[in-house]
């Protein structure tokens, strides 16, 4: 389906059709919600999202498939997306791929949360001589969330250039959405064990794996069990997509309910091969019980980040 087109489901003659957003806001009233919480999400620069979806539509090496780009929108168009389907906070996932990148996207990320509110302050690092400076800066001028990429940005995340980044996240307890997982190519610094080494050098560091850690699930469950900060996200988790390749393991499904307050719903909008509520379905298909639902949708990032309807 194209970011403009109502369901494919053909309505009778004596029903209104229903359009994406109505799906997706019949979902989280349903469950009785506000609305919903993305804890992953992707605003940058439109130079930089331009060749980001330039990269996904030469199937690059890190991502080895089609993928086409469902929200292939103008920056206004997508904010005006997530506002209908009723999304109340949300991220602008920003990640350099060299030296010199990270503080310039920083201005940019603070920039963008000045003039969207409902946009967490989001920043960025990587490892180079003055990112412990950087970092710090934007801890203190009100950043609310990180973002890292090892898989893009190919580097170590225990280089000893991120030695004061990280013990500056880590005092401060500011949130790092991080893609350390092998999926969907790996790197030469993903997996579970990067980060299991990471975090004995910095125990309390408030991780968010994105994607679950896919496909090391197990692994990356048994980090979080082991690490009370450390919490999970969704993205592109369980959907029909990510299932064909990279399924999760039905033998661990009942873990996730035993960490369900550190599970937070994400969906990588707008850079989706299928439609947002998919996400949501691959969510709700578990089985795993509304309250689960109810918390992984929207009130454990509406509790973590402090939003008024928590």
């Amino acid at each position: 389906m194209s970011p403009t087109e109502p369901s494919s489901t053909e309505p009778s003659s004596t029903e209104p059709s229903s359009t994406e957003a109505d799906q997706v806001r019949a979902f989280w009233r349903e469950l009785e919600l506000p609305g919903l919480f993305d804890v992953h999400t992707h605003f940058m620069p439109k130079n930089v999202m331009d060749k980001v979806w330039a990269y996904f539509d030469s199937a690059g090496p890190l991502v080895g498939m089609d993928w086409p780009i469902t929200y292939r929108e103008d920056e206004e168009a997508r904010l005006d997306r997530l506002r209908e389907f009723g999304v109340r906070g949300f991220t602008s996932m920003i990640y350099p791929h060299k030296p010199g990148m990270a503080a310039w996207l920083n201005s940019w990320g603070a920039d963008f949360a000045q003039r969207t509110p409902d946009c967490l302050r989001t920043a960025t690092f990587y490892p180079e001589p003055d990112a412990g400076r950087y970092v710090a800066d934007a801890i203190t001028s009100g950043t609310r969330i990180f973002k890292s990429h090892i898989q893009v940005g190919n580097y170590a995340p225990g280089d000893p250039l991120l030695d004061p980044v990280w013990g500056a996240i880590e005092d401060a307890a500011v949130p790092v959405v991080i893609h350390c997982g092998s999926g969907p190519a790996p790197g030469d610094h993903t997996g579970p064990e990067p980060i299991a080494g990471l975090l004995r050098r910095f125990p309390r560091l408030p991780l968010i794996i994105a994607h679950m850690g896919m496909p090391e699930y197990t692994e990356f469950l048994d980090i979080a069990t082991l690490h009370q900060e450390v919490r999970l996200d969704t993205t592109m988790s369980f959907t029909d997509f990510s299932e064909s390749a990279w399924p999760f393991p039905v033998a661990e499904r009942s873990r996730l309910l035993d960490l369900q307050d550190r599970i937070m719903f994400g969906s990588d909008f707008p850079n989706i091969p299928y439609p947002y509520l998919d996400a949501l379905e691959a969510v709700r298909r578990l089985d795993l019980g509304d309250d689960w639902v109810r918390d992984v949708c929207y009130h454990n990032g509406a509790t973590l980040f402090g939003l008024h309807e928590a």
